[in-house]
């Protein structure tokens, strides 16, 4: 049974810095696609940044230039590093692969 355990969401200012963390068990993640999403209050859950098991990536226009999205085969760990976080970054996020879900991390941007 595939599980993925978010950390590191939070309450930080406008302009702040946020690293998430994902750690997998269950699974051989090294040849797992791995991906967050963002569900904002009253919206659908997006894509946020998805990495392929060769390390490419590819983020929303909404973030690109922001965050940063990164994995460590040896750790099981897939990170979400968020920087010059905006008020509309404001969401629960969640890690994803193909078959499962995490339980999702609150991130809170609020002055």
């Amino acid at each position: 049974q595939v599980q993925l355990v978010e950390s590191g969401g939070g309450l930080v200012q406008p302009g702040g810095s946020l690293r998430l963390s994902c750690a997998a068990s269950g699974t051989i993640f090294s040849m797992r696609t791995m991906a967050w999403y963002q569900q904002a209050p009253g919206k659908q859950r997006e894509l946020v940044a998805r990495i392929t098991s060769g390390g490419s990536t590819n983020y929303a226009d909404s973030v690109k230039g922001r965050f940063t999205i990164s994995r460590d085969n040896a750790k099981n760990t897939v990170y979400l590093q968020m920087n010059s976080l905006k008020l509309e970054d404001t969401a629960v996020y969640y890690c994803y692969t193909p078959i499962a879900w995490g339980q999702g991390t609150q991130v809170t941007v609020s002055s």
